[in-house]
């Protein structure tokens, strides 16, 4: 593992749902519907998190049109996002690393700006959604593109998840991971992670002209 407080980073990466927004009332909302409807087992949908729709879709629904079954969770996401709030400290970290941060989701484009605004969310420039990538989270992609939309070396940044597979993406594109205990236990996150807080109101972050400091509170 590495001491994060003790490196400075090029950026910082940081997912959405889960690590800045808490969206998870609407994500069940929604998903639960969509299940109901199309007769799929809702216990199936348990362990998916932080994976695009479109790849659990094709794990728990594979007899349905891929395409038409996407299109239609993505739907009832888009019209759902009551209760959707920041999390403690994801503005503040957020405003902290400024144009050296971006978010990367497996959300679509049109999804992740609808939370955010839900949230009065100020988003970085650089965004990375599931309307980008080829392939998902845990592969590297998303992190991979992340990192060249910013100009940065992929090694020299630091991820910030909630979620096993987030991690295991970071991990992959070679970065510096944090987790934070939203939506998974302490457990399932410490073995991909170089630090676990309980949210990012515990961490501290400092831009300078070189790069970005992190440090516990």
């Amino acid at each position: 593992m590495r001491d994060i407080t003790s490196d400075l980073f090029d950026a910082v990466l940081f997912d959405n749902d889960g690590t800045l927004l808490d969206s998870r009332e609407a994500v069940v909302r929604s998903w639960l519907a969509w299940a109901a409807d199309h007769g799929v087992p809702p216990e199936t949908l348990i362990g998916f998190h932080g994976v695009p729709s479109s790849g659990i879709v094709a794990s728990v629904a594979p007899h349905l049109d891929p395409v038409a079954a996407t299109a239609d969770i993505d739907r009832r996401e888009l019209e759902d996002t009551e209760g959707v709030v920041p999390l403690p400290g994801a503005a503040e970290a957020v405003a902290a690393v400024g144009w050296r941060g971006a978010i990367v989701t497996s959300a679509s484009r049109a999804l992740l700006t609808a939370r955010l605004e839900a949230a009065g969310f100020m988003a970085p420039q650089v965004m990375v959604t599931a309307d980008d990538i080829n392939h998902g989270k845990p592969d590297p992609e998303p992190y991979l593109i992340a990192a060249e939309k910013l100009g940065v070396d992929p090694t020299r940044c630091l991820v910030v998840e909630d979620a096993p597979a987030g991690l295991r993406s970071g991990r992959a594109a070679g970065a510096a991971t944090v987790a934070v205990l939203s939506t998974s236990t302490r457990a399932e996150l410490e073995p991909l992670a170089d630090l676990v807080v309980e949210d990012l109101s515990q961490l501290s972050f400092a831009l300078s002209d070189d790069g970005v400091r992190v440090s516990r509170l």
